[in-house]
């Protein structure tokens, strides 16, 4: 294990095709595409924002951040 400066908070980059616009509800659950877990905010964000640019074309595809430190420890998150 890596030594990090700072409180680790990890955040989760995941998304996939939406059934609509509107909605959050996936397509089809067996093809999320789970992007990874990282450390801190900023990098989470660039992985998010690769993942959204590369699929531009694609309207109903969505990615999504999701602050786990805040489900892990949600009194200090």
């Amino acid at each position: 294990m890596t030594e990090t400066s700072g409180k680790q908070l990890l955040h989760l980059v995941f998304g996939g095709e939406l059934t609509s616009l509107e909605s959050t509800d996936f397509k089809d659950l067996s093809k999320i595409d789970i992007v990874g877990i990282f450390p801190n905010y900023a990098s989470a964000h660039a992985a998010w924002k690769a993942k959204a640019q590369a699929t531009v074309d694609n309207a109903h595809m969505r990615y999504f951040i999701v602050h786990l430190h805040r489900l892990l420890d949600p009194q200090n998150g």
